[in-house]
């Protein structure tokens, strides 16, 4: 939500999604950054419920990131999301200067340029060095603009990139969220490419409007179906008689432990979407 729009910002605190992210960045004009901040300042100062309140600053190298740095001190958002990330050297010196006022924000990091792809391995390696960097987003837009490349709306030409970024942040336990797409009175087309990128694994998708909130939820929740096999293969391992077995059959399909832990994953994602709605 750009924050130069009270009137988007009201409704963060209100929306059913997972976070809300302010944007002082791209959204928001040069002469305008001074009241941006006046006002994500006060949104940031709401109650979000379970939301997670996500502050989305200026770059390191822009003219605006001090400011921005010193409007963080006061808010303290719940995440802090940095654009145009391209080396683990950014997550490391960001991750200083928080550390010397605020101990509890996460960062996020926006992947959307070629050196974000090249670099990938090594930006979501500093995670370990870094434990509050926890989340990438994908800048799908950037990353096509600055490639010249024409992506129509099964992504094929992107995916190639967009599976680096993936492999990267799953290797280092990182979350990782599609990029926004940006018909968003093309339903049926932001409902494919949800489909697509939760089937690719993403844990989630950046967004530009809200109706677009209800088909992302849909297309990353487990279904009904997903949550019966899942409870059916944690109550299978759970009987005595299967204590010292690494493998069961359930239905006449073979099922090891490591489907039991993704099983817990599922539930556990299904008992927060309840505690939330």
């Amino acid at each position: 939500m750009p924050a130069s729009n009270t009137r988007a910002l009201a409704k963060g605190p209100s929306l059913n999604a997972d976070a809300i992210v302010i944007d002082l960045e791209d959204s928001v004009a040069p002469n305008a950054k001074a009241q941006a901040r006046i006002n994500a300042l006060a949104a940031l100062g709401q109650n979000y419920g379970h939301r997670l309140r996500v502050l989305r600053v200026n770059d390191v190298d822009s003219d605006f990131f001090a400011d921005d740095i010193a409007l963080l001190k006061q808010a303290q958002p719940d995440a802090v999301l940095l654009p145009k990330v391209e080396s683990a050297q950014t997550i490391i010196e960001v991750d200083r200067i928080l550390s010397a006022f605020n101990d509890s924000v996460k960062l996020w990091a926006m992947l959307e340029t070629t050196k974000a792809v090249v670099n990938a391995n090594s930006i979501a390696q500093s995670t370990e060095q870094c434990p509050r960097f926890t989340t990438v987003c994908i800048g799908n837009n950037d990353l096509a603009r600055e490639a010249g490349m024409q992506v129509g709306s099964d992504r094929n030409l992107l995916i190639p990139w967009l599976m680096q970024l993936l492999l990267a942040a799953k290797a280092y336990g990182l979350d990782i969220l599609d990029g926004v797409y940006n018909n968003f009175k093309d339903i049926e087309g932001f409902h494919l490419e949800c489909e697509q990128g939760a089937a690719m694994g993403m844990s989630g998708k950046t967004l530009i409007h809200p109706s677009q909130i209800d088909g992302a939820n849909k297309a990353y929740s487990p279904s009904a179906a997903d949550i019966a096999q899942a409870q059916q293969i944690v109550d299978a391992f759970a009987l005595p008689e299967h204590a010292g077995l690494g493998v069961l059959q359930i239905n006449g399909r073979m099922v090891e432990r490591l489907h039991l832990d993704m099983a817990l994953h599922t539930l556990d994602i299904a008992e927060r979407i309840k505690a939330s709605s």
